[in-house]
């Protein structure tokens, strides 16, 4: 799964959803393509976000519920707590003789 996770990080494209969500969770598929149009200059279809949108979620970053006809995604910080607590922990002590 960790290396789901590298990979769905590794598109810059995906982080900058990842960001739209970040600041706004809750958004449908047509929010999402047209935030990374006006704000990121991307300009893809929906088809495309939509694929990336499944990377993200086969890596735990971002759930979907269905309401209605429409799908609505939100971020899902928690695979990210991983990698900070396998870096970012304190070391344990050394033994020093």
């Amino acid at each position: 799964m960790q290396e789901d996770l590298f990979k769905a990080l590794a598109d810059p494209t995906r982080r900058a959803i990842l960001d739209e969500l970040t600041e706004r969770n809750g958004q449908s598929l047509f929010e999402i393509c047209a935030r990374l149009a006006t704000r990121h200059g991307l300009a893809l279809s929906r088809q495309a976000v939509s694929q990336h949108l499944a990377v993200l979620e086969s890596a735990g970053l971002v759930t979907a519920r269905r309401e209605g006809r429409y799908r609505f995604h939100d971020l899902d910080p928690s695979p990210l707590e991983h990698i900070v607590t396998r870096w970012l922990a304190p070391a344990p002590p050394e033994d020093t003789p």
